[in-house]
């Protein structure tokens, strides 16, 4: 089995620290005044996110050793991609409510906090049940098989967005406006404290993120029980997400079969963990998760730049919080 390694805590310190410091210059300087960011300074943000990365996948290679540098650069690959596919999600939601371009990027600014702030917290509460309980691992590897399986056949799914569980609670327990009031997620307007339509799409923004976290922690655990490796792969992966959804947003149709990719990785992932916990043995080395991993990848999007035109845009397909899919609720309604 992979042993935990403790790292000091000037490592953890120095880590967040840095965390902190691009957070500042990224979310702050390098935006600051800006309504959204261009594409070619996304392309090229979302590039510099990936060279401190590689970069410091290197470090962990050059002090820890190949092992811990496998492990570290496997499991930023998987977050990466995941990533990416929220990317689907947020598109569903920004174009379901019309939010303009100007507006998503503060959406997005407050959802990477948050999703940093539940990875950590989810990352902490993994370690502790993994050394804790160690047939956890056996549920963990079950439910990214399950989860992979139920991706793959929602891939193609339209979301029931009019019907949505999540909007419905909040309409029935807050007053909301009936438009955007520029920028804000809260106003008061005649006296009474109302939440805005751009409060309801962050609120939809973090539950994806907490739901797709609650598929990508448990993968990170098959590559690696080392939480500073755990930790680290996820925030490079969470920290330029921003910039690669506006780098992707016009061009995320192109890649429709990169769900399918993301889906035999997390049964590839729950496969091994499965695998290596029953028999206490690397009988699925991390470095071959790794290849498999890539190879899935880059099949799925080779297979999508093949099959779809670069001027049609198909609709938006895959899974949003609250939302059913569209052919199950009309076949509901026919039974009934």
């Amino acid at each position: 089995m992979i042993e935990a390694t403790g790292h000091s805590f000037a490592a953890w310190a120095g880590f967040i620290a840095f965390v902190v410091a691009v957070l500042a210059v990224d979310l702050g300087f390098f935006s600051k005044g800006k309504a959204k960011i261009p594409v070619p300074e996304a392309l090229w943000r979302s590039f510099g996110f990936l060279v401190l990365a590689l970069i410091f996948g290197a470090g962990v290679y050059h002090f820890e050793g190949p092992q811990k540098g496998t492990e570290f650069f496997t499991g930023y690959l998987i977050e990466l991609s995941l990533s990416v596919d929220n990317i689907f999600v947020f598109i569903l939601i920004f174009s379901h409510f019309a939010v303009p371009a100007q507006l998503q990027h503060r959406v997005l600014f407050w959802g990477i906090l948050g999703a940093l702030v539940m990875r950590g917290i989810m990352i902490g509460a993994g370690t502790a049940l993994i050394d804790h309980f160690e047939w956890i691992i056996y549920v963990f590897g079950g439910f990214l098989i399950f989860s992979g399986i139920k991706m793959l056949m929602a891939a193609d799914a339209e979301p029931d967005m009019e019907n949505n569980r999540v909007i419905a609670f909040m309409r029935s327990r807050f007053r909301i406006t009936q438009n955007f009031v520029g920028n804000k997620f809260f106003v008061i307007q005649k006296g009474k404290r109302y939440i805005t339509p751009l409060f309801v799409v962050l609120v939809l923004i973090e539950i994806s993120d907490l739901v797709f976290a609650i598929d990508s922690i448990p993968a990170i655990f098959a590559i690696t029980r080392d939480p500073f490796i755990v930790f680290t792969s996820n925030v490079f992966a969470i920290l330029g997400l921003r910039s690669l959804y506006f780098a992707l947003a016009g061009i995320i149709h192109r890649f429709h079969y990169l769900k399918y990719g993301l889906s035999l990785v997390l049964v590839l992932i729950g496969t091994k963990m499965l695998v290596n916990g029953w028999y206490k043995a690397h009988i699925i080395e991390t470095s071959h998760a790794l290849l498999g991993t890539a190879a899935l990848l880059l099949g799925s999007v080779i297979l999508s730049l093949c099959k779809t035109s670069d001027k049609k845009t198909a609709p938006f397909t895959g899974w949003v919080p609250g939302s059913d899919e569209k052919k199950k609720k009309a076949k509901r309604k026919k039974k009934k």
